[in-house]
């Protein structure tokens, strides 16, 4: 035994681990397997033998007989065949490697001492006297020398500062069964206790101890048994053993577990770590694993012996895996008898939870919401005022988040992969599912072969759990959650303020679904307003959708939507950008657009301004862009007005345009102004911060009325028949010559065109937009027959607009229906407005149509009931030559043919009993009502 501590090798090549003897640590010269199938240096294991011994030294099975098996001739010709391979790496096999061993062990101790000269005599004698120790321990036959031994090797360890170095001596399998041994036959306390010390800290640092332990079962049985009878540090031996739950139970160590936990810290040795944490560990692996029965027998047992503050005091542990079984362990205690919440809550501090929930892998996190989802069925506030002060009132922003984000866990929603899918499932509900839809199919690859009927049962039992959670969530103190969640997300903390959004959306929208408790109010009082301004101002499309489905639970009772009208301004705009994408959009411009007690309209509009041009002659044309407005006038002059607020300002005019501008047109895409006038030019002018700046003339060698514009081509009315197709390089061709055009637009590559005889026509590009609005080959396609008796050639179709795959077009009421609406796809005609006025100018958003007349009238009609709202005075006789709605609607602007200009914004008014009627109308104070 005077090798037992050289090292392994010093080659460059390390011999594998089946060629060196456990007991001399060298390669074998002739190697001896017994019949526990354990080999060894021939030499060695019969100085093993001769002095006494009769089990093997790795297995400490009993050996039958002193006599060694012939040598193992397969295994010594598998290492001839190696040396030969690595020439320098063999081990030393003479007595200098006791000497190599010391200068490794004193040389890696003068490397930490600041005193190593001086000291050097000292470290000397403590590596002779390890070694001695070491030696008996492992070779002595007398117990008192052995345990002798225990004790020195324990001051070593804590005297020298030295774990690292000393635990390469200690860590070989025949030392580690010398501590065995100990374990069996020594009845000091004091020196089982250093055993287990040993034991405990060199196998928390090295595996190989472990396996050295866990190779007989008696070894483990051993050291349960000291457990039981009193010693009570090696429930860290036992928990670094790793016993399987069947062991631990079959054992019955249970009740000296209890006695650990309960035992303060202070009354037991400082280890590795502390035995209450190791007996946490384990208790919390029996009620993990264990069959149901046995769990349901410890936990009543852990209930009745008052464990559940000691456990309670586990949630604050240093050690993550000990606040997490003891979550788990408190869970079970909760579920077997109701009566321990108030106990668990009047103790535990839930911060230190919520701080393991961030870093916890799924199944823990798991552990920690059913823990939180029990917890919160008390019938009193102790739990749920600590969640929501931690939210509002905690100086630590991690604190914040994990109760904010724990809140959110308890909707339930994760991947099969435990990704959180709250965010995205809120989404979906939003109409937003595009996220959500692209993580399913992540979920989903390699797994497409489930169960429809069972992913419909789950669905259903996710939603039950969802209600069951978020009525416990709202319903605790009236309420009291949201004015936590306001707080919270008015922080500064990106990360807190988006976890208390999607809790609050969240938990907002659940209340449509759930019993009207009156809750409600206590919500719309702390969020509503907070709501409407993330709709109105996020620049983020997702953070608007869920702002939407939480604003969209508001309107469902009536003080919800009382409060929400005067918001109406605030959120039209937005409601409408999500019109055709969400459901929930379009429900609420319903509800708004119906009010909740009448079905009057929402809308109402006022003038805010209106200008005498009549110097200027007609206003021909208008355009909105943005927060301009731009008006075409009868003596060549284009004016630029900011549309900005209640005000209608001049801010530039130009007149390039020799005679009267008869039409104007934007092209978005370049933000490009494009004028077309009597005097045969079309313009090109940029638009700016402060206006438009002239770019380019067109001659077009024909008067231009009705410009549509698009990338490569102009179509405009001529002075004669037909429609002039002129492209931006120059050529330029007459379609439809046979007909006289009045109006016309172009639309995704559609030309439409208003002619003489009250026909319709459109025409078809062969391929793409550039090419077919070419038109080489005229393909026409008739929408209205000019055949009909009623119809003539003095009724022409003065206004012609196409919206939302819709086409109207406008003229005089002779056959009853001035305007007529047809299918842009199957030119099939769908409605018609039974106006009785003749129409010359048309505008259209997305809920109104906007008939300008003769007279001055404005009549405004419903676009989806095709019923009249509202019949407007604009206070002048003249004609309606043209309208423009800005593009978020919320600006009407009219031409009239006595040189009036008159812009109209909506607004709202609040009703104390109910949601108003809304009409688009403008108002003065003299002329318009």
């Amino acid at each position: 035994m005077e090798c037992i501590d050289n090292p392994p090798g010093s080659g460059k090549h390390t011999p594998p681990k089946d060629f060196v003897c456990p007991i001399t640590s060298h390669i074998f010269d002739d190697p001896v397997t017994l019949e526990t199938g354990q080999t060894y240096e021939r030499k060695a294991i019969q100085e093993w033998l001769d002095r006494g011994n009769s089990t093997c030294p790795i297995t400490r099975q009993k050996l039958h007989g002193s006599h060694l098996p012939k040598t193992n001739y397969v295994l010594k010709r598998l290492i001839a065949s190696w040396r030969e391979q690595n020439p320098s790496s063999t081990l030393a096999q003479s007595g200098n490697s006791n000497k190599e061993s010391d200068q490794l062990f004193e040389s890696a101790m003068r490397s930490t001492s600041p005193n190593s000269v001086i000291s050097q005599a000292t470290i000397d004698g403590t590596v002779s006297e390890l070694r001695i120790a070491i030696t008996n321990l492992c070779m002595s036959e007398i117990l008192k020398e052995s345990e002798t031994a225990v004790l020195r090797i324990e001051r070593f360890w804590q005297e020298t500062n030295m774990e690292v170095e000393i635990q390469a001596m200690l860590s070989k399998p025949p030392v580690i069964n010398g501590f065995v041994e100990i374990l069996f036959n020594s009845v000091d306390t004091r020196v089982l206790q250093a055993t287990v010390f040993l034991l405990s800290e060199l196998g928390s640092r090295d595996t190989s101890v472990i396996q050295t332990l866990t190779r007989v079962d008696s070894d483990v049985e051993c050291v349960v048994a000291l457990f039981q009878k009193g010693l009570l540090e090696a429930a860290v031996l036992i928990y670094l053993l790793r016993p399987s739950t069947m062991s631990l139970v079959e054992m019955d160590m249970v009740d000296t577990l209890f006695t650990v936990i309960r035992k303060k810290d202070d009354d037991l040795n400082k280890m590795c770590m502390k035995p209450k944490t190791a007996s946490v560990l384990l208790l919390g692996q029996i009620l993990g694993s264990a069959e149901e029965n046995i769990i349901s027998e410890v936990v009543r047992r852990a209930i009745s012996s008052k464990l559940l503050e000691s456990i309670v005091g586990s949630l604050e542990s240093e050690w993550a895996e000990e606040r997490i079984a003891a979550v788990g362990i408190l869970l079970r205690c909760m579920q077997e008898d109701g009566s321990c919440r108030n106990i668990i809550a009047d103790k535990a501090e839930l911060a230190p939870i919520l701080e393991s929930f961030i870093g916890a892998n799924d199944g823990e996190r798991f552990e920690i919401v059913h823990f939180l989802s029990e917890l919160v069925k008390l019938n009193r506030r102790t739990f749920n005022e600590q969640v929501l002060h931690i939210i509002k009132d905690e100086d630590f922003p991690a604190a914040q988040i994990a109760a904010a984000d724990t809140i959110l866990a308890l909707q339930g929603r994760f991947s099969s992969s435990g990704m959180p899918l709250a965010r995205a499932f809120l989404l979906k509900r939003a109409g937003l599912d595009k996220s959500y839809k692209s993580l399913m199919r992540k979920e989903h690859i390699g797994n497409m072969s489930g169960d429809i009927q069972e992913t419909l049962e789950e669905e259903k039992a996710a939603e039950e759990w969802e209600r069951k959670m978020a009525f416990v969530l709202v319903s605790h103190e009236f309420g009291l959650l949201f004015e936590a969640l306001a707080e919270g997300l008015k922080s500064s903390y990106a990360e807190l303020c988006s976890a208390c959004f999607v809790s609050a959306t969240w938990l907002v929208h659940m209340l449509t679904l759930l019993p009207d408790t009156g809750i409600r109010g206590a919500a719309r009082v702390c969020l509503l307003k907070r709501f409407v301004s993330i709709f109105k101002s996020a620049k983020d499309i997702d953070d608007k959708a869920l702002s939407m489905l939480a604003l969209s639970s508001f309107i469902r009772d009536r003080e919800g939507l009382h409060d929400l009208t005067s918001y109406i301004k605030d959120i039209l705009k937005g409601l409408r950008e999500f019109k055709k994408s969400s459901k929930v959009a379009l429900e609420m411009l319903t509800v708004f657009s119906e009010g909740s007690e009448s079905s009057a309209d929402l809308w109402n509009h006022k003038e805010l301004v209106q200008e005498d041009c009549s110097e200027n002659g007609e206003v021909l044309s208008i355009v909105c862009f943005k927060d301009k407005i731009f008006s075409g006038h009868s003596d060549g002059k284009i004016k630029v007005w900011t549309g900005k607020g209640s005000i209608l300002q001049l801010i530039q005019e130009t007149r390039e345009h020799n005679k009267a501008v008869t039409s104007m047109a934007v092209l978005q895409s370049g933000e490009r102004l494009y004028s077309g006038s009597v005097d045969k030019t079309v313009r090109v002018w940029s638009i700016g911060n402060q206006g438009m700046r002239f770019e380019q003339v067109y001659d077009m060698k024909d008067q231009v009325n009705n410009l549509a514009v698009a990338n490569s081509i102009s179509c405009f009315i001529p002075q004669g028949a037909g429609i002039k197709v002129h492209s931006w390089s120059g050529a330029s061709k007459v379609l439809n010559p046979s007909k006289y055009v009045k109006s016309l637009t172009l639309v995704h590559g559609k030309l439409y065109c208003g002619c003489q005889d009250n026909s319709i026509q459109s025409s078809y590009r062969n391929s793409t937009i550039l090419q077919e609005i070419d038109l080489a080959t005229g393909t026409l396609s008739t929408i209205q027959s000019g055949s009909r008796k009623l119809l003539s050639k003095a009724n022409p179709i003065y206004a012609l607009q196409v919206h939302g795959g819709l086409i109207y077009s406008a003229s005089s009421s002779l056959d009853g229906a001035a305007v007529k609406i047809w299918n842009a796809s199957n030119h099939r005609m769908v409605g018609t407005l039974p106006t009785t006025l003749e129409v010359r100018a048309m505008a259209i958003s997305s809920e109104r149509i906007y008939l300008g007349c003769k007279g001055g009238i404005v009549e405004v009609w419903c676009k989806k009931k095709h019923n009249r709202l509202e019949t407007l005075q604009t206070g002048t006789s003249g004609k309606v030559l043209c309208m423009a709605v800005d593009s978020d609607e919320e600006v009407l602007v009219i031409g009239t043919s006595d040189g009036r200009l008159q812009k109209g914004t909506n607004f709202n008014e609040r009703s104390k009993d109910r949601l108003k009627t809304r009409y688009l109308s403008f108002k003065s104070a003299d002329t318009w009502h």
